[in-house]
């Protein structure tokens, strides 16, 4: 199974459209899961063209957004439970607000956005991924998105680009 990885969109605010490095991913995706900031509704729409979509809120959404997903979720992708939160909030990193979430419950891998920082690494058994973003790469030097593939193990990684140019129009 194939998961295509978002978070931080910031449609309209930071871009107008979803931008063509990511169009490719998304047309093979079994699976999008965006973790929050997508600003508007319409960035559902963009992406339900190629995939399910699963995702939550995070803290710029607008009321639309916050109505139609939670603040957090366990999806199940193959055999693996996956936890997904934006992870915003008061004291602590975004990673470890991101692990304190899903304190107590059983899953694989814990996806979160928040801070725009691409991470892909293990804590214990549970992987920890942060996709970057695909349309406001703050501070880091390059746009990002994840693919994670699950089958008979969790396989992570970034895609990193240089133009967020357009590539789907309203």
């Amino acid at each position: 199974m194939k998961i295509v990885v978002l978070s931080d969109t910031h449609i309209p605010k930071k871009a107008k459209v979803l931008p063509i490095a990511l169009l490719a991913e998304l047309e093979t995706a079994d699976l999008i899961l965006h973790a929050g900031d997508w600003q508007v509704p319409e960035v559902y729409t963009m992406l339900s063209v190629f995939a399910g979509v699963e995702g939550v809120h995070g803290n710029v959404d607008n009321p639309e957004v916050k109505s139609l997903f939670p603040e957090k979720k366990i999806i199940r992708a193959g055999k693996f439970k996956m936890g997904i939160i934006h992870g915003h909030g008061l004291g602590k990193t975004t990673e470890k607000r991101a692990v304190e979430a899903f304190s107590g419950e059983t899953v694989d891998c814990i996806i979160f956005g928040h801070s725009h920082i691409p991470v892909n690494k293990y804590s214990g058994d549970i992987l920890l991924f942060n996709p970057g973003s695909a349309t406001d790469k703050r501070r880091h030097n390059r746009y990002s998105y994840g693919i994670i593939e699950a089958g008979e193990e969790l396989l992570a990684r970034h895609v990193f680009f240089e133009s967020k140019l357009p590539g789907i129009l309203d």
